[in-house]
């Protein structure tokens, strides 16, 4: 992957299907406001900022792509911002984005509701997979972790533990044939679609902000990170 000699295209894939049951909100915490500005807002604008080529697929809840046009229409405009409907689980929503992206590109996966990366995460998973093909954010298990067993369970050296975060990044010559295989239920996220294809994947360090926004505290800690900023 180190031989390009022009410059990749670029991918921002942002996964916003979700309907938010956990939030106990009738809208889609995708949507909810942040900072006076819906969630999805703060996700884009990092990704639009990181470069200037990069283009955004914005993969959305059938029932709510005219919401996401309505952020498009209030912050963005449509000359970098394509939106198209999920499908019935991550990896089909995905699968959906990918139809999109064209030619070789370097192309970012990235949950919408993780609103708190930084350019420079973005960055650095670009690097990263236009190096080895591809790139996944982790940070270390900072809590004690233990392994359930069918009837029991043990204790894990938690050094040997890290937790994955998204963009997860890959080139589009992996990515593409990877999301032809037939589902599994297995496939979390598209570390584990590449993997099944059979091929290695290459970490890259996360950052301790990058949280997902599942659950109403998680917005709090969110305002309180980005009145910081």
């Amino acid at each position: 992957m180190t031989n390009e000699t022009t410059p990749l295209s670029k991918y921002a894939i942002i996964v916003a299907g979700g309907t938010g049951t956990r939030m106990g909100s009738a809208t889609p915490k995708q949507f909810l406001p942040l900072q006076g500005k819906p969630l999805l807002y703060h996700t884009m604008k990092t990704f639009l900022e990181a470069y200037d080529d990069l283009q955004i697929i914005l993969v959305l809840p059938e029932d709510y792509t005219d919401m996401g046009r309505e952020i498009i229409d209030a912050y963005f405009d449509y000359t970098r911002i394509q939106v198209t409907a999920g499908g019935e689980t991550r990896f089909h929503s995905v699968q959906n984005g990918l139809q999109l992206v064209e030619g070789d590109a370097i192309v970012f996966v990235h949950d919408g509701v993780r609103c708190l990366l930084t350019t420079d995460l973005i960055h650095r998973c670009h690097d990263k997979a236009q190096e080895n093909g591809s790139a996944i954010p982790v940070v270390p298990a900072r809590d004690s972790v233990r392994l359930l067993t069918t009837d029991d369970n043990e204790a894990i050296d938690r050094t040997t533990v890290v937790l994955v975060q998204t963009p997860q990044t890959f080139h589009s010559r992996i990515l593409r044939p990877a999301f032809d295989i037939d589902y599994k239920e297995r496939f979390t996220d598209e570390a584990t679609v590449v993997e099944a294809y059979g091929l290695k994947i290459k970490l890259v360090e996360g950052e301790e902000d990058n949280i997902k926004i599942t659950r109403p505290v998680d917005l709090l800690v969110a305002e309180s990170i980005l009145a910081g900023r």
